[in-house]
């Protein structure tokens, strides 16, 4: 798995615009984008990568809540792996600044993620990553623990002038309260109807005009809806509870 062409440098904003989709719509824009844009290196030779997110929350549920309430400025942290597998592990926090978004990410190993999914965050304090150091720092002061795992298949596309990315995300999913993050055998439950799609359109700077013109004005408005709320909701009505702290073994 290579690095994401939407992963930024801590001082570097990006636009995110997201809008649903119906499977119709998907297929058009689809076919019109890969005229002029190139396929997501992630893709391979396949046509869609497979995106497992684990996300965290303090015991305030801050992250749910102000993403609820759109607040000005959130954050929320999150381990992610691709095409269930271990090989490539990153631990990413991604801060809603207004209408622009800021990714940090650092790459990870099984056995860190293991610890951190455990709890076991004492070994982070000393981390030469910042961001796993400033994680460390909020885990022990608000208590943060992992609680929300979404799953989905991602079609994207690049192109260089204004490093923009165009991701269709399908199949939306999330565990239920059995399984295991690295369980990649464990019962999902799906999130959205099989023909909802969600598009993401994200760039620096301002979109160029010829990829502007490849969406029709029928896709409108902009949604306000993120993955992690969605599963995160969806949780809490089959559950009834608005915790679900993850307690696993790992597989050797």
């Amino acid at each position: 798995m290579k690095a994401n062409n939407d992963q930024c440098s801590p001082q570097c904003l990006r636009h995110e615009q997201k809008y649903k989709i119906d499977r119709l719509q998907f297929d058009v824009l689809r076919k019109n984008l890969s005229t002029l844009l190139e396929p997501d290196p992630n893709m391979g030779n396949a046509d869609h990568y497979h995106i497992r997110s684990l996300y965290f929350d303090d015991f305030r549920n801050s992250a749910f809540l102000e993403k609820q309430a759109g607040t000005y400025r959130r954050e929320k942290f999150r381990i992610r792996i691709y095409n269930r597998s271990d090989a490539f592990i990153k631990f990413e926090r991604k801060t809603k600044i207004h209408n622009y978004i800021l990714k940090e990410s650092v790459r990870i190993k099984r056995d860190e993620a293991d610890r951190i999914i455990a709890g076991d965050m004492g070994f982070l304090a000393n981390s030469k990553h910042r961001l796993l150091r400033e994680f460390y720092y909020k885990s022990r002061c608000n208590i943060m623990k992992p609680v929300a795992v979404v799953e989905y298949d991602r079609v994207a596309f690049i192109h260089p002038v204004g490093n923009v990315r165009i991701t269709f995300d399908t199949g939306l999913r999330m565990g239920l309260a059995s399984f295991c993050f690295f369980d990649f055998e464990v019962c999902t439950m799906s999130i959205v109807r099989e023909s909802d799609v969600v598009l993401e359109v994200k760039y620096d700077g301002v979109l160029p005009l010829f990829i502007c013109g490849l969406f029709p004005d029928t896709i409108r408005p902009q949604s306000s809806a993120g993955k992690f709320a969605m599963c995160r909701e969806q949780h809490m009505t089959v559950t009834g509870n608005s915790t679900c702290v993850l307690q696993c073994k790992r597989r050797d």
